[in-house]
Formats: C-alpha cells, sequence, structure tokens
C-alpha cells in the first residue's frame, strides 16, 4: 500500500513539475482575436485576420473566417507584433507560405529570419527560407512545397548590455526548419535587419511577423523565456 501511495504522489509530483514548467511557455495566438498584437501603422492597411488558411490548384492563399490561424490576407499590408517582448527565449512557430510569397520572423523585432517560397531551389541565398537576412545563409534547403506547413524552432540569444553600452551580440544559437538543424551559433554582426521595429538594438523587444510582401499565415506559436 505505501509503495502504491508513493509511486501515485511522484507521478502527481512528477505531471504538476511539467505543469509549471509548460507555464512558462507563452502562447500570444488566441485562435479567435488579435488580442494580445500591435499593428504597425494604420489600421486600414491591416491584412492580419484570425482563420483559416490553405492554397489553391495555382498555389495561391485561400482565407477562410472558420480556423484559428493568424493569417495576412494579402500581400503589401503591414507588419504584426506581440505586446509582450521578450530577451532570451525559444520561438517554435509554424508557418504556410503560398507559391511565390514571402514575408519573415522577427525576433525582438530587429532580427530576421526569411520566409519564402524556396522549395527545390540548389542554391540559397540571403532571400531564400531559413536565411537569417544579412547574417547566414541556411546550410542546406530544408523548405517543403508551398502551401505545407512548415516549422521553425529557434533558439535565441539577446544582445546583452551594461547600461547604453553593448557588450555582446546576439546569437541565434540554432535554428530547424522541419526537424533539420539549417544553423548553429549565428552572431549578429551587423546590426539590426532593415525593415526592423527599431533602428537601434535593446535587451527585450517583441516578436513580429512581415506583413508589407507577401500573403503568409502562422499557428501554434510558442515562446519559451530563458532565465
Amino acid at each position: 500500500m505505501r509503495r502504491i501511495l508513493c509511486i501515485t504522489l511522484t507521478l502527481i509530483f512528477g505531471l504538476g513539475t511539467l505543469a509549471q514548467s509548460g507555464e512558462k511557455a507563452v502562447t500570444p495566438l488566441n485562435g479567435i482575436d488579435l488580442t494580445g498584437w500591435k499593428i504597425r501603422g494604420k489600421e486600414d492597411k491591416n491584412k492580419w485576420k484570425v482563420g483559416g488558411a490553405g492554397v489553391d490548384k495555382a498555389g495561391k492563399l485561400i482565407f477562410e473566417s472558420t480556423g484559428k490561424e493568424l493569417v495576412n490576407t494579402a500581400g503589401g499590408g503591414i507588419d504584426i507584433y506581440t505586446e509582450q517582448e521578450f530577451g532570451d527565449c525559444r520561438v517554435e512557430v509554424e508557418v504556410m507560405v503560398p507559391k511565390g510569397s514571402n514575408s519573415g520572423i522577427y525576433l525582438m523585432g530587429r532580427y530576421e529570419i526569411q520566409i519564402l517560397d524556396s522549395f527545390g531551389r540548389d542554391k540559397l541565398g540571403m532571400g531564400d527560407m531559413g536565411a537569417i537576412y544579412s547574417i547566414a545563409v541556411p546550410k542546406f534547403n530544408a523548405c517543403l512545397k508551398a502551401g505545407e506547413w512548415q516549422k521553425y524552432v529557434i533558439d535565441f540569444q539577446a544582445p546583452r548590455f551594461e547600461g547604453k553600452k553593448k557588450t555582446a551580440n546576439a546569437i541565434f544559437k540554432k535554428v530547424v526548419l522541419n526537424e533539420k538543424v539549417i544553423h548553429e551559433n549565428a552572431e549578429v554582426l551587423k546590426g539590426v535587419t532593415g525593415g526592423s521595429i527599431a533602428g537601434s538594438e535593446a535587451s527585450v523587444g517583441p516578436l513580429m511577423f512581415q506583413g508589407d510582401h507577401g500573403p503568409v499565415a502562422f499557428r501554434n506559436v510558442r515562446i519559451t523565456p530563458k532565465k
């Protein structure tokens, strides 16, 4: 009886520990509306909506009002970013890029990982899927076909400051695309990416998705801050 009780308590304690650990992660998409997000510009240019996303036979985006995904329904819109700011963190996000489309994920609103329909390309450049824009080209092409959901896992270290003086650069410790490691220890030597939310670096910043290029959809966004 004592043994059963011990096992039961161990299981309960273990599950409680996991639950507490899971509570540290931030899931900014509520699947209903844009609560917790800000748009970067005037509302009349905003093309972000919550709903369902897919592609037609030609590979173009199809948007449906029913769904829980964050969708930039057309190109030429504006960027969107989280109200909450982060420093060191792990970002997990699934993205669906239509045929020929282009977008980006900005860590801290400042450092861009490229999103592009790069399926089948032999030679990759700074604009291709998985590139850390102006910093590093991915080791190889891990991009799936347009219209398929693709997953990024990004382990990011924010720049370090002593007062206003920067003492260490930001580092993309590891970037995994579709379960393949495409970057390791990529140091940000050139400062913020063009199109960033601010012209200078900082110790914290939001997660931002680019909306002024092409249509794109995101789901299952999970941000885990690191102490």
